[in-house]
């Protein structure tokens, strides 16, 4: 690890503390990985949707009434689109959902939201599937959410790495908790070093000129999720400089909801140290000092 000038401690501190504080607040947000409370995957054909437990999918909301039958939402092989009940309070926009609506997924630039009581419903597809991502914006989650844990601030942790560039058109093989793998872009691989020792991740597509890296550490499963943690580097520089800071490492939303499709890490990217910096494993009910 690099020496740190004592006079930038307390700068990159608040500068964490920032981003930690943001961080909690987009967690706090209604439409946030807190508020998610179902997923349902869609097979082909005609499914009725509502609050009766007889339907195929059964939806309840924290606030508001949720009819016993909103609608049907009819399955094909090019789309899927939704036909509203009479009454059922099914809107879009804050306005009433027009018979036969094509509902546009979470891969497009703007995936269609139907609302009713608290609930947010969206599609999703993932590997292949495409299921109804349910979000309550009155989750008890989100209202009894009391902040992240965390390892101490530390600036041995803001290391500077060197992209190591791929060949054009790389890619790397990412898993999912879903089991489905995928061959995401990769530009290269984060080479560093920690107390002299050499290490690498390899490094998936961010933000533009930025780098989102995937890790687990040998803290994962014990203080820090199983499934590992993210990060996202600063600017990668000219000459393939980048900054990687520990500190910011931050749960997957798995971690806040068992309704998410995270990517997990590489088996490349499993270091052998423990990274102490970073969030730890948050669970329901977590309070500062407990």
């Amino acid at each position: 690890m690099r020496r740190v000038n004592p006079e930038t401690v307390h700068v990159h501190a608040e500068g964490v503390r920032a981003e930690r504080a943001g961080r909690e607040e987009r967690l706090r947000d209604p439409m946030g990985w807190l508020g998610v409370v179902g997923l349902q995957w869609l097979e082909p054909g005609v499914r009725r949707f509502g609050s009766d437990p007889g339907g195929d999918i059964v939806l309840a909301a924290a606030a508001g009434v949720v009819a016993p039958v909103l609608g049907t939402l009819d399955v094909g092989a090019s789309g899927v689109s939704v036909h509203p009940a009479p009454g059922g309070g099914l809107t879009v926009d804050d306005a009433p959902v027009p018979d036969g609506l094509e509902l546009a997924d979470d891969e497009s630039e703007a995936p269609t939201i139907l609302a009713v009581a608290s609930l947010r419903l969206v599609l999703i597809r993932r590997g292949g599937r495409i299921g109804l991502r349910v979000r309550d914006t009155a989750a008890p989650a989100i209202t009894a959410f009391a902040g992240l844990p965390y390892f101490e601030i530390d600036p041995r942790w803001r290391i500077t790495g060197r992209l190591v560039p791929a060949r054009p058109g790389a890619t790397i093989a990412i898993g999912d908790v879903l089991g489905s793998v995928t061959q995401e872009p990769s530009p290269g691989a984060v080479e560093f070093e920690v107390d002299g020792m050499p290490y690498a991740l390899h490094a998936l597509e961010a933000m533009p000129g930025h780098l989102w890296l995937l890790f687990q550490d040998a803290t994962s499963g014990h203080e820090t999720y199983g499934g590992g943690r993210f990060l996202i580097s600063g600017e990668v520089a000219p000459d393939g400089a980048v900054e990687i800071d520990f500190n910011l490492a931050y749960n997957p939303p798995c971690v806040f909801t068992p309704y998410a499709t995270c990517p997990l890490p590489p088996p490349t990217n499993r270091l052998p140290l423990r990274v102490e910096a970073g969030e730890q494993l948050w669970t329901p009910g977590w309070a500062p000092g407990t």
